[in-house]
């Protein structure tokens, strides 16, 4: 996703939670305990190509960083995650076979696979 598409989502969403006006376009929507944003098109105006995006997404690799307490220290444990096995991950920690608390997930893409 563009950084052009994050910043406008991540502006929606501040207005939304901020109890201010929003934009009639704007449509945050709320469902199964989340709010989301649907977008149609991308910022130049073409519509999503889905083998593109799977294809990205295949690339992408995050960086899961998780609060520890081990021997009465805190440590921060980084993990690197392939995109295929995020939702394994987080249900690592759900269901604590993973311990610690979830502090921070941010995207990459190795240089090699780029």
């Amino acid at each position: 996703m563009s950084d052009d598409i994050k910043t406008n989502v991540i502006n929606m969403f501040n207005r939304h939670n901020s109890d201010l006006p929003q934009d009639t376009e704007e449509q945050i929507k709320y469902f199964a305990g989340f709010n989301y944003v649907k977008l149609k098109r991308d910022t130049n105006g073409k519509k999503f190509v889905e083998s593109q995006l799977i294809s990205y997404a295949q690339k992408c690799h995050y960086i899961v960083s998780v609060l520890r307490n081990v021997d009465g220290e805190n440590c921060l444990y980084n993990y690197d995650i392939k995109s295929s096995d995020l939702p394994n991950f987080i249900k690592a920690l759900e269901n604590k076979t993973l311990k610690g608390t979830l502090i921070e997930i941010e995207k990459y893409i190795p240089e090699d696979l780029a």
